[in-house]
């Protein structure tokens, strides 16, 4: 499988705060990547410098070609005098009417809101509206899709409730994606590779050796995420 996305050496510092050091990188085209750690361990500074937020003091960032980048945030972001259907269609204003309509309507059936694309973001629930950045995400069909914490303000229940669906979007649209998370089994259960940053420095890749979709039950799940785990308390 080729490289996506790479990254050579990369160096980040904030005054005199080195907050990224020497990361090398690479993105599989169609994989789940999860950056794990404490936080102001540099998961987030990462996830900017792939989105071209920022830029790195040394180093360099490869990729084929200009990339299209979805972001999905901790919090949705949705603006509030706006339906549904139109925070969504905010990304892909360019398109003339009935390609954005469709697109649209695509996205919010992917995400299991094609019913509520006329109601406003104060008539959703947190799980709805976290679905909705989503769908504003992938509307464009990117070819990079980032998050950052995009469940950590959900409750258990809704947790669940997004995740499987996010792991059903994936078995029809298998997007690059790099997700930061706190949550180590969330990051064995969605992510093909884990990577442990810590002190700004990858200090252990994972690749995942289960197949999705995967049980977050199974006795292989389980020995996988307590391996990451008890790397983690003992390190």
């Amino acid at each position: 499988m080729t490289t996506f996305i790479s990254l050579h050496h990369i160096s980040k510092a904030f005054g005199d705060q080195a907050v990224l050091k020497d990361i090398n990188l690479a993105l599989k085209p169609g994989t789940v990547t999860a950056l794990i750690g404490e936080s102001g361990c540099g998961k987030t500074t990462l996830l900017r410098l792939i989105a071209g937020l920022d830029t790195p003091d040394t180093g360099e960032i490869h990729q084929p070609h200009p990339l299209r980048l979805g972001v999905v945030f901790q919090e949705p972001r949705l603006f509030p005098w706006l339906t549904v259907e139109e925070n969504v269609a905010l990304a892909v204003r360019h398109l003339d009417k009935e390609e954005k309509l469709k697109a649209t309507a695509d996205a919010l059936l992917l995400v299991g809101l094609d019913a509520s694309a006329q109601r406003y973001p104060d008539q959703l629930s947190g799980g709805m509206a976290q679905r909705v950045g989503l769908a504003r995400a992938l509307v464009a069909r990117p070819d990079v899709l980032l998050m950052d914490e995009a469940f950590s303000a959900l409750d258990a229940l809704t947790r669940e409730r997004v995740i499987r669906r996010f792991e059903a979007i994936r078995e029809t649209m298998p997007v690059t994606t790099l997700m930061v998370t706190h949550d180590i089994r969330e990051a064995a259960r969605l992510a093909d590779q884990l990577c442990w940053l810590e002190d700004g420095r990858i200090r252990h890749t994972y690749p995942n050796p289960i197949t999705p979709p995967r049980d977050p039950a199974s006795e292989s799940f389980n020995h996988f995420s307590n391996q990451v785990l008890s790397d983690f308390f003992h390190s």
